[in-house]
């Protein structure tokens, strides 16, 4: 396995911890991991944060630097001692095309190559993304991508790749203590009758918390119990934006802000204690907070775009509107209370568990470390 976990922060760290341990229960893993990921010139935020362990993988090694040519060549000579059958590449950005160049270069002549895609091309702009994805993703034998687009993105980069499309599986993890609603409310000083909305995760303009915030006033009217947590971090320098906007749409008593990085065993609370997540989206591919929201039997209000509708079943587990319209989103929100969904929806999300396992993600792994360079695997799962 390449890519980052513990002590990195973020999802995609997450994600390969929990896949590398599960695939452990069955295989003889490694997992190479990065001395450097990015340079604080890119990344200006602490990326590592060592107190978090839920996710961690013992004896990962940490060698790559993203920038160190030096470093990708002794990766390459300590995962060929381990003469490994399949090497799964976690990909999600364009910044690693070189480093992975070269790696897979050479490792591709006894391996067999399967990209675990969490964005085909990055959301935002990137200096010749198309072309630097198109260089590294051609070393692959296989591929699984978690969303429609990003099958659509691939498809246009590599010919005929062999590919599983399959759903993002679901971060029980942070479910550690299993604490009930109540008791979650008490502990973040939450009152019984709030209608709680949870917005969580990284602050990037793409995830469209303005929309939400605009929306709020109008779900504030109908539903007078209604408040707002963010909890995330402004990954960007526009927190002052955001807390203009909040003063403009006068919605301070209805908003709590929970700002910076939040450790994993901290996470815990705020899923428990929330009736409603969601996602306002301006553009995606998939999310892992739908995923932990999931775990907590927590529904969702997600907009149409990405691989969000894929997880998401319309009245079921949640609502799907179109982005970029506050009005929608309110009324979304506004008919989950109205209508006392939450019963409902908790119980399709615990019939729809089997589908987000890391049990069967890891089949599909098995499926494209083992086709011969003649077999398709073009299947939703």
């Amino acid at each position: 396995m390449i890519g980052p976990v513990y002590p990195f922060k973020g999802g995609i760290a997450q994600y390969t911890g929990a896949m590398s341990n599960n695939l452990k229960k069955e295989h003889d893993v490694r997992v190479f991991s990065f001395s450097m990921q990015y340079p604080k010139a890119l990344y200006k935020h602490e990326q590592r944060d060592y107190d978090n362990k839920t996710f961690a993988f013992d004896d990962a090694v940490y060698r790559l630097n993203s920038i160190n040519p030096i470093s990708w060549y002794k990766t390459v000579s300590e995962i060929k001692k381990f003469k490994p059958d399949t090497v799964i590449v976690q990909w999600w950005h364009p910044w690693f095309a070189p480093c992975y160049w070269v790696m897979l270069r050479h490792l591709k002549k006894s391996a067999r190559i399967v990209f675990l895609c969490h964005n085909v091309l990055p959301h935002e702009g990137f200096p010749l993304k198309w072309l630097l994805s198109r260089m590294v993703l051609s070393k692959g034998d296989g591929f699984i991508v978690h969303s429609e687009q990003d099958e659509r993105d691939l498809r246009e980069l590599v010919s005929s790749p062999k590919l599983i499309r399959t759903v993002h599986p679901t971060y029980n993890q942070f479910r550690k203590r299993k604490i009930d609603k109540k008791t979650a409310r008490k502990e973040l000083g939450i009152p019984d009758d709030q209608e709680m909305l949870l917005f969580f995760g990284f602050i990037r303009k793409y995830k469209g918390l303005a929309h939400l915030i605009k929306a709020l006033p109008d779900i504030c009217s109908a539903r007078p119990n209604a408040h707002l947590w963010v909890v995330g971090d402004f990954f960007e320098n526009d927190k002052e934006e955001y807390l203009a906007l909040i003063r403009e749409c006068k919605c301070e008593d209805k908003l709590t802000l929970v700002d910076g990085y939040l450790p994993d065993d901290k996470v815990e609370p705020y899923f428990a204690a929330a009736d409603l997540c969601v996602l306002p989206y301006e553009s995606a591919t998939q999310s892992g907070v739908i995923q932990i929201s999931y775990s907590f039997g927590c529904p969702v209000v997600a907009t149409n775009v990405g691989g969000l509708p894929e997880v998401v079943m319309e009245n079921k587990t949640g609502y799907v509107v179109p982005a970029l319209d506050d009005r929608a989103l309110a009324d979304a929100v506004i008919r989950f209370f109205e209508e006392k969904k939450a019963p409902e929806f908790a119980r399709w999300i615990k019939e729809e568990e089997w589908k987000y396992s890391w049990d069967r993600m890891n089949e599909n792994v098995k499926k494209l470390s083992v086709f011969s360079g003649k077999d398709m695997c073009n299947e939703q799962s």
